[in-house]
């Protein structure tokens, strides 16, 4: 039943208000119960419209009753009652979201024949029985003015009063008041909410989980514009001053973007069932089907929830900004400044004063060549609203010029780069400039750590680089040429533009760069150091934060694509910038230790060029790896284990399909197995998991020359052996099956005769790494030679990480790489004696 019947019938029955208040309360109830069905078919600001006339005859009833209560059979006509009911705030504007408090005004005249403040309490009280979320102030209409001036925020409401029920004669009295209150001491009140909105802007950032209401761009902002049109120019609403201030499209662009605030709005009350002006993530996924965004997956619908209402914001905040400044400027202008602007004046209505740029309003459209020279020239850091209306009258080209290019490029060489990009970024210039950013404009980043979109993260780190304060990166940016510092600029705004997109972001990113910085003339090896930087901008933190670093391994893994101190250094001021951008909490003195002491490793490996060639050469392998069917096709923990292989050598030396064959044979493996290789010569291969008596193999095996050994340390305590001969097997293999099966018997010994080794022709170097110690012997060709060495390491229980033995010309030269384990660099004189003879 219709709630105005039902209340009819509990008057007729003479119900108490406890009762009436309880069946408005129950019509409220299913109200709100039926609102997500409302608002699939009403939506933005007619859902509101709708919402607010239903308030609006909750309120009426409640008026009528507390009336008839009062009066009886013996009510007079409402204009003859000295009460009127006003509603305020968002209720007034018709804004009003469903589960918003609703601001109501309740002025009187205190005319003695009338009990009116029974009246007023009777009305309260039913409201309050009903449940009705009711923020109130009763006023004498006499009083309005002076409450007003006593308080802005009372000021501010009255402003936007809209009647709702009563005397009407009152309600022209109220209107003749709240005229006397908006012409009252403007420049005061005009002062006063702008500071209160730089102080909310500065509480509410403009973040990836905005305040539809609060927040930069958001609903108050409107509200400011509002506010200081009614004060200034008495208007009811925006529009109307179309042709005035603004354009038509302007405007209508506006509009647009706060019609999409309102559905936003509207949506998250209804999926929090309360009042929630923060589009957190927890309440995205609900708010993206509400709003039944179409999409490819959810994902994509929740991304695309996301950027269009930053991009809603982002236009509210410009729009508010530009023409919020035109309207109060005439009570900022003071006539002494007008000599400073003169001698300021840098071109036709362009104006620098205290390190800010000024424009005026009345300008035309210009070339974008014009405004990208006039930025490029002008010395300031700081621009007024009015440059941002200047920067927004800019014409321009589908495609960057030539000229275009070569002064853009300039803006990278400034010493404050920051400024120029924000100005671009908010008059919506950015993509035109720098057409990279143009895809991940507005782009949310759900990872949990980001707390910005990509564009104005990626514009953040510029800024703290820009305001870096660190003695080291500050002597290492300083270092650097002009070119390499405006490169690293240019790659730490682009680090991340190649987000949203199918392949790896850091390898889109790198793509982008090198198009873009040859478009801007950079010299070709500064723009494959930017690419690099891009395709490694994370390495650092993933290595400083979750790696050893004092392992060596690591540190070379993470120096190998870099291999050049200046890229090391750019690496580090990028990843100063890139956590910076983040937040600046997010960058603490624990993290500047780890990366300031994965740095200073990083710069004592850069001396070992030959192992950081062979790391290199193994990222590439690897890199290959990854992307062979066969090798995806192995079980994860298989291609974990094949990758942790420490040997540099085992992925230079082998290729792809032998990697995958030994590794598959190892990962098979219980003890050993081997197998033999009879075609144009003997080879022998053996993985090996219990102990080899390498020199009993070997010298049984002396009667055969050997042509090379290698000796590679895998996984699960692995070990793979090839052993090539230069020669077939011409008798049975049967005995080489029984010599390697015995080798396996570490009790088995066999006397070899010493080589000629000499002394001089043994190199060691045990500073070789943290990890391994190097030893390279040179001698003739010897049968027995390498049998020989191997007994002599196995007498001393010496391990072999890596061998590399191989004979040409008569001459064996043989490599070893030695795993510091205490028995090698400690003994090295006794061992030497041993391999020369001199024991």
């Amino acid at each position: 039943m219709d709630i105005k019947l039902r209340i009819e019938e509990l008057l007729n029955e003479n119900a108490s208000d406890l009762t009436i208040s309880k069946a408005i309360q129950q019509s409220i109830q299913n109200y709100f119960e039926s609102l997500d069905t409302i608002f699939q078919q009403t939506q933005g600001k007619d859902f509101l419209v709708r919402h607010t006339k239903y308030i609006d005859s909750i309120i009426t009833s409640i008026y009528k009753v507390a009336v008839r209560k009062m009066f009886g059979i013996y009510s007079p006509l409402s204009n003859a009652i000295p009460v009127t009911l006003v509603a305020l705030g968002s209720y007034a504007r018709e804004q009003l979201a469903p589960y918003s408090d609703i601001d109501l005004m309740i002025v009187y005249e205190d005319i003695p024949g009338y009990n009116i403040q029974a009246l007023i309490e009777k009305i309260l009280y039913i409201i309050w029985d009903a449940k009705l979320k009711l923020g109130h102030r009763v006023h004498i209409v006499s009083q309005l003015q002076e409450a007003a001036n006593e308080d802005d925020t009372i000021k501010t409401a009255l402003l936007e009063s809209r009647f709702i029920v009563g005397s009407k004669y009152l309600w022209f009295k109220i209107e003749n008041e709240l005229h006397k209150v908006r012409n009252f001491n403007q420049k005061e009140f005009i002062t006063t909410k702008i500071k209160e909105a730089y102080a909310r802007r500065a509480k509410h950032p403009f973040t990836m989980e905005p305040n539809i209401k609060e927040g930069v761009g958001g609903l108050r902002d409107s509200n400011l514009l509002f506010w200081i049109a009614n004060v200034i120019y008495a208007i009811g609403n925006l529009k109307d001053l179309i042709g005035k201030i603004y354009s038509e499209d302007e405007y209508k662009e506006y509009r647009v973007a706060l019609e999409w605030l309102f559905r936003v709005r509207v949506a998250l009350h209804l999926s929090a069932r309360k009042k929630e002006d923060r589009l957190l993530f927890q309440y995205i996924p609900d708010v993206a089907k509400m709003l039944q965004i179409k999409a490819t997956n959810e994902q994509k619908r929740q991304q695309t929830l996301v950027t269009k209402t930053l991009q809603a914001m982002h236009t509210i905040n410009t729009f508010s900004a530009i023409y919020t400044k035109k309207m109060v400027r005439k009570f900022f202008y003071n006539p002494k400044n007008f000599t400073l602007l003169k001698k300021g004046r840098i071109a036709p209505r362009l104006f620098i004063c205290n390190d800010t740029c000024y424009a005026s309003y009345f300008v035309y459209k210009h070339p974008l060549a014009k405004f990208l020279q006039i930025l490029e020239k002008v010395p300031c850091t700081k621009y007024d609203a009015s440059i941002l209306h200047y920067a927004k009258k800019t014409q321009h080209p589908k495609q960057l010029s030539h000229q275009n290019a070569h002064q853009i490029k300039k803006f990278f060489y400034k010493k404050e780069l920051y400024p120029i990009l924000k100005l671009l970024y908010d008059s919506n210039l950015l993509s035109v400039v720098v057409p990279p950013m143009k895809k991940v404009l507005f782009m949310p980043q759900f990872d949990g750590y980001h707390k910005y979109p990509v564009d104005l993260h990626s514009l953040m780190c510029v800024q703290a680089l820009e305001q870096m304060r660190e003695p080291l990166l500050l002597q290492l940016y300083n270092q650097l040429t002009c070119d390499e510092k405006a490169l690293v600029k240019l790659a730490i705004l682009l680090h991340d533009s190649g987000k949203g997109r199918r392949q790896k972001h850091h390898e889109v990113g790198a793509k982008l760069l090198k198009v873009y910085a040859q478009k801007l003339g950079f010299p070709p090896h500064l723009i494959e150091w930017g690419a690099t930087l891009i395709k490694y901008h994370t390495a650092m933190t993933e290595t400083a934060y979750n790696k050893d670093i004092h392992s060596e391994k690591v540190v070379l893994a993470f120096l190998a694509p870099l291999q050049h101190k200046k890229l090391l250094d750019m690496l580090y001021l990028l990843t100063y910038a890139d956590i910076n951008g983040v937040g600046r909490e997010i960058y603490t003195s624990y993290n500047a230790k780890l990366l300031r002491e994965l740095y200073m490793l990083s710069l004592e490996a850069l001396q070992r060029t030959e192992i950081l060639d062979e790391v290199s050469k193994r990222l590439k392998k690897e890199n290959s790896l990854k992307k062979n069917p066969k090798f995806l096709s192995l079980p994860r923990t298989l291609q974990r284990k094949i990758l942790l292989i420490e040997s540099n050598l085992f992925f230079i030396k082998h290729k792809i399909d032998e990697i995958i064959s030994i590794s598959l044979r190892a990962h098979k493996t219980k003890e050993y197995s081997y197998q033999i290789h009879n075609e144009e010569y003997l080879i022998i291969e053996i993985i090996r998991k219990v102990p080899i008596n390498l020199g009993y193999l070997l010298g049984k095996l002396s009667y055969l020359d050997i042509a090379s050994m290698e000796v590679f340390k895998l996984f699960d305590n692995k070990k793979y052996f090839r052993i090539e001969f230069l020669e077939q097997e011409g008798e049975d293999i049967g005995f080489i099956e029984d010599v390697i099966k015995n080798s396996f018997d570490m009790d088995r010994t066999i006397n070899l005769p010493a080589p000629k080794i000499y002394k001089e022709h043994i190199k060691v170097d045990c500073n070789h790494s943290k990890t391994y110690a190097l030893m390279n012997i040179e001698a003739q060709n010897q049968k027995g030679l390498l049998a020989y060495i191997a007994k002599v390491f196995d007498d001393f229980g010496i391990d072999i990480a890596t061998a590399k033995i191989h004979t040409i010309r008569n001459k064996a030269k043989d490599m070893f790489l030695i795993e510091k384990n205490g028995k090698f660099c400690s003994k090295l004189d006794i061992i030497i004696q041993k391999l020369t003879g001199e024991v």
